[in-house]
């Protein structure tokens, strides 16, 4: 009874935050924040045996969640972990858990784990993988600042293998954000094994040069990011309009990229976020940019508006 009271205890400040989990051992959905756990011999827990996603629920609506699924499946496949389920039933699994939580602005976050079954090194000791899904309630998206200041990382970056897979191993990306915050930035980017420019702890980096050319990194060594993709896919309507002269995923040196006018962070929850500052190098005149204001504006109003290929209405109970 004791322990029941402390974790309700503990989860009253997370009841507003945390909405929903499912989780495949019980194969139901809890919308208690004390009963959101997982086992400790689960493999993900002590072994770092496990992969994950996300994606942005806004206006009642699931954004580019195929896309996330892609990429999920993808990271599983890499890990060595066969889901429980087909993706069909997987998809249908997030869907009810976000309908069940009753958030219409926020995330839904997903993770794929080897399984619960001992403390051993290996996932042959665990039964059956887990899947386990929380909807988190996030404020609105938030509108581009006066923008963030961002260091180079000195926290070395994962291997390839493990950087363009999305699994739970964050601990490099947790301390070049410690790293980061202890010099006041946002955020620290790293720099690949050839010094060009990969990306930022959990956001993809971005700039605008001075002949209005988006430039992205090439994902070849770093996560594939849903929202930078997509970015790319709608970029070219700023070109069509004036706004940007071409579309380039390249590789880019720090010199070439401290030396545009605009850098922007972009990620699921930002989405676009500029970059006003580099290592104390003022980027540009110091401002959000104009291109980079337009591509956030391209990108909200797709979260917002955009095809119903990518937005999928969320049946949330009692609602016609």
């Amino acid at each position: 009874f004791q322990v029941t009271e402390r974790l309700k205890s503990h989860s009253h400040d997370a009841q507003k935050t945390y909405r929903a989990m499912y989780s495949s051992l019980i194969d139901g959905i809890t919308t208690d924040p004390a009963a959101m756990v997982i086992p400790m011999d689960d493999h993900m827990v002590h072994r770092g045996h496990g992969v994950f996603d996300t994606a942005t629920i806004a206006d009642g609506y699931l954004y580019e969640l195929d896309a996330h699924l892609d990429r999920f499946h993808k990271s599983a496949a890499a890990a060595k972990i066969q889901p429980p389920f087909d993706r069909a039933t997987m998809r249908e699994i997030l869907i009810q858990t976000v309908a069940s939580s009753g958030c219409k602005l926020g995330s839904l976050r997903y993770w794929l784990s080897a399984g619960p079954g001992g403390f051993g090194l290996s996932s042959s000791e665990c039964t059956m993988s887990t899947l386990y899904a929380v909807v988190l309630s996030l404020p609105a998206i938030p509108d581009p600042d006066m923008g963030v200041t961002v260091i180079t990382a000195s926290t070395p970056m994962k291997h390839p293998q493990f950087a363009t897979m999305k699994n739970v191993n964050y601990l490099p990306n947790a301390l070049s954000k410690l790293e980061a915050e202890s010099q006041g930035a946002f955020a620290a980017i790293w720099l690949d094994d050839e010094g060009f420019v990969a990306e930022g702890p959990n956001v993809n980096v971005a700039f605008i040069s001075k002949s209005r050319e988006l430039l992205v990194p090439e994902f070849d060594k770093i996560l594939s990011g849903c929202t930078a993709r997509r970015t790319v896919a709608l970029a070219p309507k700023l070109v069509e309009s004036g706004v940007l002269s071409a579309v380039k995923v390249t590789k880019i040196s720090p010199e070439q990229a401290k030396d545009c006018p605009e850098m922007m962070l972009i990620g699921s929850t930002l989405p676009i976020t500029p970059v006003v500052k580099w290592d104390g190098q003022v980027i540009g005149n110091g401002e959000a940019g104009p291109a980079t204001i337009a591509l956030r504006n391209l990108v909200v109003d797709d979260i917002l508006n955009g095809p119903s290929a990518l937005r999928i209405p969320v049946p949330y109970t009692g609602e016609a």
